[in-house]
């Protein structure tokens, strides 16, 4: 299939259709209302993981989305063991603030009726101090893999534990969902749905080529609550692409925590889109960079201190995308990998005629090679992030494309042009495409 993006300009559009919409899902089904709160709407929401980075909630709330499906944890493919999300209780607490109805879910590698209910008592607990009206969904995938620690499990196995979490989760106070996609579900397929949609909600995947509206409905022919269009939603607020859906009930009401402590204030996770490796070792500067506290070099990234060469910090992870994790005066800080160095003896190269009239001196080797941004990287006027003029001009993010026309490997800079002008970039936040 090739889902396609929902396109921002016409997402008000869109939500305005999903609100003032008939039911014309023949396969929507209420069910029996578990909430005394629960009312007949038709409503859009997403559903969210670390996966989406840090949402702006308050942008998505007021695109019109009413609900939001949070990913609370995993439990490991291979080891077994319980993770949580790591943007759950952010995700939680920023929507929430919004006034956006939460629900959840838990991606469960469970192999028995014991460890389905060991992850919804897991699940219960995190949650206690959220006002959690939707319910939580059992999400169970990638069990026909021959590395999962699921692939030996019966379809009548399956079942079981599922809905030995799901019971588990309503005794526990929440209402409980099943998710999974439409190949895996129609005519009993991987699960006995049948058993299933007797007593609890049915959260379907299925995505047209012509998301919703273009596709009214679903082509699953099974009872359903709540329909997941697209993997590739675009929401204003959500950088990232996003699962959207439909739910065909939402409530008059908000529901109460559980608990009646207050969970702690938390900040997003600022390495949730990035894959950092640990690593032990002392860096300095090659010159001098500076220490954030996000791997970032966007205006909402602090700068915390400008390292200098011979100045010692601890590098303690490295990612991929060209970041540093590192501890500097009892900081944990962010710092553009290519500008460190573990050699302690160092010495900056020396400058060369400048590649510009502006002062900024910095000699590329010619190269014409089409790159693109790892994750996303900040075009500059200049090769520089001190000088006052290496103004941000564009952001390449994954997926654009630019030409690079210059190297300069000691430094490490390029030279890019992009959308007709020639700018520069950290060579360590991009790579060559085909």
């Amino acid at each position: 299939m090739n889902p396609m993006i929902v396109n921002n300009r016409f997402f008000h559009r869109f939500c305005a259709l999903v609100l003032s919409a008939a039911l014309l899902c023949t396969g929507c089904s209420f069910g029996k209302k578990k909430n005394p709160n629960e009312i007949e709407k038709m409503v859009l929401g997403v559903d969210v993981a670390k996966y989406q980075g840090t949402i702006d909630w308050q942008k998505v709330s007021n695109a019109g989305v009413s609900f939001a499906m949070v990913r609370l944890g995993y439990r490991g493919k291979l080891d077994g063991v319980i993770v949580e999300d790591s943007n759950a209780r952010y995700n939680l607490q920023e929507a929430g603030k919004q006034n956006i109805l939460l629900g959840g879910y838990f991606f469960s590698t469970a192999v028995s009726e014991e460890e389905a209910i060991e992850e919804a008592r897991w699940v219960a607990d995190l949650v206690a101090g959220y006002p959690i009206t939707y319910p939580i969904a059992y999400d169970c995938e990638r069990f026909r893999d021959e590395d999962s620690r699921q692939y030996s499990l019966s379809k009548a196995e399956r079942t079981k534990i599922a809905m030995a979490f799901l019971k588990e989760i309503e005794k526990l106070g929440y209402e409980g969902m099943f998710y999974a996609s439409k190949n895996d579900m129609e005519g009993n397929s991987q699960w006995d749905v049948s058993k299933i949609q007797k007593k609890y909600k049915i959260w379907v995947a299925q995505y047209p080529e012509t998301p919703y509206p273009g596709t009214p409905e679903s082509s699953y022919s099974g009872k359903h609550q709540m329909w997941q269009y697209t993997h590739i939603g675009t929401v204003p607020g959500v950088e990232q692409a996003v699962d959207l859906n439909v739910a065909y009930f939402s409530y008059s009401e908000v529901t109460p925590p559980k608990s009646d402590i207050t969970p702690e204030e938390v900040g997003p996770d600022v390495e949730a889109l990035m894959e950092f490796h640990a690593v032990q070792e002392t860096v300095t500067a090659k010159e001098e960079t500076r220490l954030r506290d996000r791997p970032s070099q966007d205006e909402d990234s602090v700068i915390l201190y400008t390292l200098k060469n011979g100045e010692l910090a601890q590098r303690i992870a490295v990612s991929d995308s060209g970041w540093s994790k590192v501890l500097f005066n009892g900081m944990t800080c962010y710092a553009v990998t290519s500008y460190l160095t573990t050699d302690m003896n160092y010495t900056p190269p020396p400058q060369y005629e400048p590649e510009t009239d502006d002062g900024v001196e910095t000699r590329f080797e010619a190269v014409n090679e089409k790159v693109t941004a790892k994750e996303k990287v900040n075009l500059r006027a200049l090769p520089s992030v001190e000088h006052e003029d290496a103004k941000v001009v564009a952001v390449l993010k994954n997926g654009d494309i630019a030409v690079r026309t210059g190297i300069n490997r000691d430094l490490g800079w390029s030279r890019v042009e992009y959308q007709g002008k020639v700018l520069y970039c950290v060579s360590s936040m991009i790579k060559t495409v085909e």
